[in-house]
């Protein structure tokens, strides 16, 4: 974990310090290491929510986007489960960085519990994965040619990370940039899976997605642009081909 409750105050590990877990109320103690990122980690080596997972420098790029009372959010269903969601935005949505292989049924289940969810996939992991999607992406069909473009997919199975997270009802971004990230840099953007069960994806910078979801921006994007967009991308796509005839 990045945070441990210090004096009721969310507070970053530092050698020698100890906190309480804001999940369980058990000990932590900071790992502050050459190696390892700095954590906190229970004393009695447990994982109290069963959802976490370990983090590196990859998670920590993304959360330090974000204010530090979004971070690391105690997340209460209706019926009285709880998990720590990555960052909670103001407008409630939750964003959880994803780097190693998640299960399918687990995030079936995390897509259920979190009403308003985007996943952030980490695309550098395999180095196979950027050459797959990279062949996807090229022989795939521009449909809408701006704001933003958006390409149907053609055989995504045949890219792992398009056939592992495909058929998400919630949004999806791929990070493929590695280390700090720039101005320009673009993360691919999958919108939630179609009844008909085509792919679409788009782009959207780095940089512009931050903003927006510190602000109320993605709030807009999602209600203006994607939601219309999912309704409308098949008739839209239809409509182009008859044109090309």
């Amino acid at each position: 974990m990045k945070f441990a409750l210090v004096d009721g105050e969310k507070v970053e590990a530092t050698k020698g310090t100890k906190g309480i877990c804001q999940f369980c109320g058990s000990d932590l103690t900071a790992k502050c290491g050459e190696v390892k990122t700095h954590h906190w980690a229970h004393k009695s080596n447990i994982n109290c929510d069963s959802w976490w997972e370990k983090e590196g420098e990859w998670h920590r790029v993304w959360k330090n986007e974000f204010p530090v009372e979004w971070q690391e959010v105690v997340h209460r269903g209706k019926d009285g489960e709880k998990h720590i969601a990555d960052v909670k935005t103001k407008n409630g949505w939750v964003l959880e960085f994803q780097y190693s292989y998640l299960k399918p049924e687990e995030r079936r289940a995390r897509n259920i519990f979190y009403d308003k969810l985007i996943w952030i996939v980490n695309g550098t992991r395999r180095p196979t994965d950027i050459i797959q999607v990279q062949k996807i992406l090229n022989e795939g069909s521009v449909i809408i040619i701006d704001n933003p473009i958006t390409i149907k997919l053609h055989y995504p199975d045949d890219c792992r990370l398009f056939k592992e997270w495909g058929d998400s009802e919630n949004i999806v971004l791929f990070d493929f940039i590695e280390g700090a990230k720039g101005e320009q840099d673009r993360l691919c953007f999958l919108y939630p899976r179609m009844a008909s069960g085509n792919m679409y994806l788009s782009f959207i910078k780095f940089k512009e997605f931050v903003e927006m979801s510190n602000g109320d921006g993605f709030e807009k994007l999602f209600r203006d642009v994607i939601l219309p967009m999912h309704k409308e991308i098949l008739p839209l796509y239809e409509k182009n081909q008859r044109y090309r005839r």
